[in-house]
């Protein structure tokens, strides 16, 4: 294990923010005040879920160093355990990723070499965490990391909504009418911000170059995004996500942006879901 967290990890702490500190940029801020005294905005989300509700969190290991190892780690938020629907779907999918790591240590047991205890070693880590809870839509992002062997571990994230209205998940993508006209509304600022980085990362200038992939801009198709919010009651913000490969090589990191809602971003909303946003700059609702 200590082989993944030596590779994957040293990457993600050099090129972007933890998990925690994406769903902060975008979601509520802790210390924003709200109207009810001197109670502040994420206190106001906290109390929407009963105190009873616990989250979820397991960890099972077995192995030791030298034989190889198995590491399963998942854990969401209380926000989910109050939602009786969503939380069975995060209890199947943590049952389905549990029994799929078993099964494939198992196998590696029988199938990798004595001397090559790497091959042996499995790592599985996936958090939930809450990016913006509104009276209607719950929006969430994920945290995953795993190793199965080779010289370094995979990792990313993914975003999901739950609406509260209609009982179901919801892609963010699902709130556009469609990945271009989000690209139409974001797509040059976005680009602008991503070139930056990168020449940050490499130490030089990036000019957009459609031929390389590794400077080209990146559609919002081939994005992770978020739906945030300042304040609890509207989606004023997109958290934008590229993977490890999506925008760069491995040894770059992950990319992360934080893209206000503005009129243009609300011309891309479907009508139906246009009473969740609000432009950044709108009064407090």
């Amino acid at each position: 294990m200590r082989t993944r967290l030596a590779l994957c990890g040293a990457v993600v702490l050099a090129a972007c923010s933890s998990p925690e500190d994406m769903s902060q940029n975008i979601g509520v801020p802790e210390t924003a005040q709200t109207g009810d005294g001197d109670e502040t905005a994420q206190e106001t989300l906290e109390r929407r879920v009963p105190q009873d509700v616990a989250p979820f969190e397991f960890t099972e290991t077995e192995g030791d160093e030298r034989s190889g190892m198995r590491e399963f780690n998942y854990k969401w938020p209380r926000q989910v355990s109050a939602l009786p629907a969503l939380k069975a779907e995060f209890e199947a999918d943590y049952e389905r990723q549990l029994a799929t790591q078993k099964k494939d240590w198992a196998s590696a047991q029988e199938d990798c070499p004595s001397d090559f205890v790497s091959c042996r070693n499995i790592y599985f880590a996936l958090e939930w965490q809450v990016v913006a809870d509104t009276p209607r839509f719950l929006s969430l992002s994920s945290s995953v990391s795993t190793y199965t062997g080779g010289a370094h571990g995979n990792y990313g994230r993914s975003g999901t909504v739950w609406d509260r209205e209609n009982a179901r998940r919801l892609e963010p993508i699902e709130f556009f009418t469609s990945p271009a006209d989000l690209d139409a509304a974001v797509g040059d600022d976005l680009c602008k911000q991503l070139n930056t980085e990168r020449a940050k990362r490499r130490g030089g200038p990036v000019e957009p170059n459609v031929d390389d992939w590794s400077s080209a801009c990146v559609p919002m198709e081939d994005a992770v995004f978020f739906l945030g919010s300042s304040n609890g009651e509207a989606f004023d913000r997109i958290g934008v996500y590229y993977g490890p490969y999506i925008a760069g090589p491995y040894a770059e990191g992950d990319f992360e942006f934080t893209m206000p809602v503005t009129e243009r971003v609300l011309d891309a909303v479907n009508p139906g879901y246009r009473g969740a946003f609000r432009t950044a700059n709108s009064p407090t609702l």
